[in-house]
């Protein structure tokens, strides 16, 4: 995955308030000390609700 691809949550963030399917934006990819993504989740307005350092399994291409 790259920076601003569209992907979704593979699983429920209840934390955060984010629930399985969730679509956001990478930001930011990080390769040290492993891979992980900087991804922004907004609402309709475009505002943001979270921004989280997520894995490769919590988040896949959205469809």
């Amino acid at each position: 995955m790259d920076l601003f691809d569209v992907v979704e949550l593979t699983r429920e963030l209840p934390d955060e308030g984010l629930a399985a399917g969730s679509v956001g934006t990478i930001v930011h990819v990080f390769t040290k000390p492993r891979d992980a993504y900087e991804v922004e989740f907004t609402d309709g307005d475009g505002r943001t609700l979270a921004s989280l350092a997520l894995t490769p399994d919590q988040i896949r291409p959205h469809r």
